[in-house]
């Protein structure tokens, strides 16, 4: 009988020395894997944007939903809100700092009136072409253009591209300078977009995106500055039939994230986010390279007149006055403009 008690004890003692063992090699396997004690939450997240879901970003937008998921296993996800229908740049820009919207694509164009560095992405004439830009995104002058965003209670996470500026024009194609004289010109409402425009000697306009296809339609504006996504999605063609390839200015949207939210995130969590932006702005960037072809090819397909502008010198003037004007400014966009040049 005693020999009987004493197996059932032993075998109640490896019983527990196994559990221990087991919850040991777990605690063990989950440090191997990186994953914090407080684990991954489950997050729906809320990105808005101002484009249509044909645009870029918005594929872009999609890319990040999807990795965000893929890395945390199902626990992360989020709604997009594309075309503003949560408002207007500034009302998505409120509802970040308090944090009743996670994510924000917002154009760099308005993000340059609130933070000055950002004005260094319009310098004319540095970029060849989208690619170009699409390499300065690891230069350490924009990491230093997203951290200065923390300040007005955003996490600045990334640049996404739509492609390079070019010129739409109702009534022929530009061939230099001269031909911009006293023309209205459409433009995004940014600082240093300004001060090019108004150099050239046209009369430049900003206006929101929803007011431009009826401006161009009834003549209110007899051109635009605009890049070939957007040309594309907008339907801008429509109403104007000539463009020029000048490849002026290049055109990226911002990726923020609110700072309450991200604050709010286990360690783990941040470095999902980071690295789904990351993996999103990544296939972005070769998505709006791959686009430049394709939308040019079905422009010329619609009817579209295209010429390729080969004279930037005669924009010199206008160019050397809004670099220096800029350099001054900031010598995070004196530094951006040099490495610019000598990629």
């Amino acid at each position: 009988m005693m020999k009987k008690n004493w197996l059932i004890v032993a075998m109640i003692s490896l019983m527990l020395v196994l559990a221990a063992c087991g919850d040991k090699n777990e605690a063990t396997n989950s440090k191997e894997n990186g994953e914090p004690a407080t684990g991954v939450n489950e997050h729906n997240f809320k990105i808005s944007h101002v484009v249509q879901e044909t645009h870029v970003w918005h594929k872009t937008a999609e890319k990040f939903k999807e990795e965000l998921e893929a890395l945390s296993e199902g626990k992360m996800t989020a709604t997009i809100y594309s075309a503003a229908s949560l408002g207007l740049e500034a009302d998505m820009v409120q509802q970040l700092e308090t944090g009743t919207l996670d994510f924000g694509f917002l154009t760099n164009a308005y993000m340059s009136t609130r933070e000055e560095s950002l004005n260094g992405w319009f310098m004319p004439f540095v970029f060849e072409d989208l690619t170009e830009a699409v390499k300065m995104r690891e230069s350490e002058e924009v990491k230093e253009m997203l951290s200065e965003l923390n300040s007005q209670g955003l996490v600045g996470l990334d640049f996404a591209f739509a492609g390079n500026r070019h010129i739409l024009s109702k009534d022929g194609f530009i061939e230099s300078q001269e031909d911009l004289k006293g023309k209205k010109m459409r433009i995004i409402g940014s600082p240093a977009m300004q001060s090019f425009w108004e150099e050239t000697g046209a009369g430049p306009t900003a206006m929101p995106l929803p007011e431009v296809y009826t401006s161009l339609q009834t003549g209110v504006i007899d051109g635009m500055d605009i890049d070939l996504d957007a040309l594309m999605t907008e339907k801008y063609y429509e109403n104007a039939n000539y463009l020029t390839l000048t490849n002026h200015m290049t055109f990226p949207t911002v990726v923020v994230m609110s700072s309450k939210i991200f604050d709010g995130l286990s360690e783990e969590e941040q470095k999902i986010v980071q690295k789904a932006v990351k993996n999103a702005v990544d296939w972005g960037a070769d998505e709006a390279v791959a686009r430049e072809a394709t939308n040019l090819e079905e422009l010329k397909k619609l009817g579209v007149e295209v010429a390729t502008f080969d004279s930037p010198e005669t924009f010199e003037k206008a160019t050397t006055s809004v670099r220096e004007q800029y350099s001054e400014k900031s010598d995070i966009i004196k530094r951006f403009i040099e490495k610019s040049l000598n990629n």
